[in-house]
Parts: C-alpha cells; structure tokens; sequence
C-alpha cells in the first residue's frame, strides 16, 4: 500500500494531516525561516534540485522544497510561491517575477472527498526561457512552452504554447 507521501507526489488523493507530511512540513518551515532570514546556503538543503547560478530571492515560500527542480540561471524574485505538493519542474534561463504563484496543489471537486481531510495535485512545468511576470499565478497541471512569455497579472489556466505570449485572467494566448 502507498503512503501518503507516495499518493500525494503521484497526484492521488492523500491525507495532507499525516504525521510524516507534517513532520516534512516542519522541516521546510524551519529551512524557510533560516533561508528568509538571510542563511542563503541552506537553499541547496531546501530546493530537490538547482542548477548552477540560480536564484532564489528571499523572502520564498514553498510547502516541501524536494519537489521542485530548478535548471541553470534560474530567477525567481521576492514573495515567489510554489506549492509542490508534486513536482514543479523550471527550466534553464527563466525568469519569475516577484509575487508569483505556482500552485501544484489541488483539491477533490466533490465536497464529500475535501470533507474527509483528502487533498490531490496535478504536476506543473515551464520551459526553458520563460519569462513570467509579477503577481502571475500557475495554477496545477499547466505546461508553459519554451520561450514562452506571462504577462504580469496573468492567471494561467491552461497549457501556454512554446514561444507564445499569455495575458489576463484568464489568461489567453495573444499573437
């Protein structure tokens, strides 16, 4: 039987209160308010994978830190959020401005599920050469293609071709 860190990285509903989930969650925490607080060092403790010359402006927020990968010369401004519940995957040489969200996090639809406590999510990954811009949020299971640009603002919902440019909310691919 899988456990339900198991179910949740594989995007299966899972109990979000599970003493080992916690347990991870505290452990970011701890990590965060050290890396916030200026001990930059520990983002290789914090991040499951980073690539060379990337950065992470404090303050960043995530819920466990070792689902995230990020490629080379990475840029992720002030107050970036990613909730990776399940993978969030950033290629080499995008740029995030600041405030935006990337939510792998999700939940059931059916009330019945959320009332039982279960929670689910839905992978999320962006090319290599995006830019994204400020206050932007990237909402679960979404693809953003290679060079592909995000207006500031922007609610992405939906997958963003490569080389395209999405505005609004939600947002739409402009040509």
């Amino acid at each position: 039987m899988a456990t339900e860190r198991e179910k949740m990285v594989a995007g299966e509903l899972y109990f979000a209160m599970d003493e080992e989930l916690v347990r991870e969650r505290e452990r970011t925490e701890v990590l965060l308010l050290r890396y916030n607080g200026g001990e930059t060092a520990v983002v290789r403790d914090l991040i499951g994978q980073i690539g060379e010359r990337s950065v992470l402006r404090a303050p960043f927020f995530c819920d466990y830190g070792w689902n995230i990968t990020l490629g080379s010369d990475v840029f992720l401004n002030f107050n970036c959020v990613l909730l990776d519940v399940c993978a969030i995957t950033i290629g080499n040489r995008t740029q995030i401005g600041p405030g935006v969200q990337i939510y792998a996090a999700d939940h059931p639809r059916d009330a019945e599920i959320r009332r039982m406590g279960l929670e689910n999510s839905k992978p999320v990954h962006i090319g290599k050469n995006v830019w994204i811009g400020g206050g932007a949020i990237i909402l679960p299971g979404v693809t953003i293609g290679d060079d592909a640009i995000i207006a500031a603002g922007s609610i992405v919902t939906h997958d963003v071709p490569a080389g395209a440019t999405a505005i609004g909310s939600p947002a739409r691919v402009r040509s």
